[in-house]
């Protein structure tokens, strides 16, 4: 069974950090592009970065660039996203997506999702 389970979510500060994991099981990790998307309260999702199979490519949201760090260890079977500088827009629940075709995958629909995310929040 194809499996992702996100951790590393928490209440932190303006200014601080925190490092989002997501666990994938079930199918050959290093096949495929890996992303994070987000969704605050009351909106829809919002593609955060995205990261290429080999993790030799990477994109990111304006609103993160800079900040945010996405990488994988390929022999982990695990997706991170180190998040630096929070600010109060970041607060969002984190889902980790999969991409639905090996190698490929460069906007939110091209991925599947099937965690159930870690919330970020960010206040003083």
């Amino acid at each position: 069974e194809e499996q992702l389970v996100e951790s590393g979510g928490g209440l932190e500060q303006p200014g601080g950090s925190l490092r989002l994991s997501c666990a994938a099981s079930g199918f050959t990790f290093s096949s495929y592009h890996m992303n994070w998307v987000r969704q605050a309260p009351g909106e829809g999702f919002e593609l955060v970065s995205i990261i290429a199979s080999g993790g030799d490519s990477t994109y990111y949201a304006d609103s993160v660039k800079g900040r945010f760090t996405i990488s994988r260890n390929n022999a982990k079977n695990t997706l991170y996203l180190q998040l630096n500088n929070l600010k109060t827009e970041d607060t969002a629940r984190y889902y980790c997506g999969r991409g639905k075709i090996m190698g490929r995958g460069t906007s939110l629909s091209d991925f599947y999702y099937w965690g159930q995310g870690t919330q970020v929040t960010v206040s003083s």
